[in-house]
């Protein structure tokens, strides 16, 4: 086996710290850009949710990929606790159940996936929280149409320029976009802004943290 001299390893571990302090600056700037941003947006979304729980509606959440780990965490976070003991709130991921989803996608079409289950289970005054980083999921446009018909509100959280799910958005509903292009920058700015509302749901419900 032949070896690297041990300058050329040197050089290359140098090279890797580097492109990580960049990833670490890139992350930084894109989540302070959508603090200043997204502030005001997120609380009157919080807000929203808050409104919903308290009168017996339920939120339920969904998204592909990685946008659907971000309903689930969102959803345990309700189910569960985020930060502080308290009852649970009423949350449903709608990404979570493998024989609801795969049968819906093999009798009728992968796009109904989620519009299928807010027909079935949501209710006028519950909350859609959609997330999708390019807003061009047939499945999420799909998912608001029938939320819409059920007057359902939508929370929307997205990136890039919204796509199309952010046009299809009703007076009343909110959109969550996160100000850049990389989907990598744009689910992690969908992480902090999940705290958020948690953050924001728990201080209405107990709040202050002592």
């Amino acid at each position: 086996m032949q070896c690297k001299p041990a300058g050329t390893a040197i050089a290359s571990m140098s090279t890797k710290a580097a492109v990580v302090q960049q990833i670490f600056a890139s992350s930084i700037a894109v989540k302070t850009a959508s603090a200043q941003a997204l502030s005001a947006p997120i609380a009157e979304a919080a807000g929203l949710l808050v409104a919903s729980l308290r009168k017996g509606g339920k939120i339920l959440s969904c998204g592909n990929g990685g946008s659907a780990a971000d309903a689930q965490h969102f959803s345990s976070e309700m189910l569960n606790r985020f930060d502080r003991d308290r009852a649970g709130f009423a949350a449903i991921a709608l990404t979570t159940d493998a024989s609801t989803l795969t049968s819906i996608a093999n009798d009728y079409d992968y796009a109904q996936v989620f519009s299928k289950q807010v027909t079935a289970l949501g209710r006028a005054g519950d909350v859609l929280l959609a997330f999708t980083t390019s807003g061009a999921s047939a499945n999420i446009l799909n998912a608001i149409e029938a939320a819409q018909a059920l007057r359902i509100a939508v929370v929307l959280v997205t990136g890039k320029d919204g796509g199309k799910a952010a046009h299809a958005l009703s007076a009343g509903d909110i959109e969550l976009r996160v100000p850049d292009a990389s989907t990598a920058r744009i689910q992690e700015v969908h992480l902090t802004i999940i705290h958020c509302l948690c953050e924001l749901i728990d201080r209405d419900f107990l709040g202050e943290p002592m």
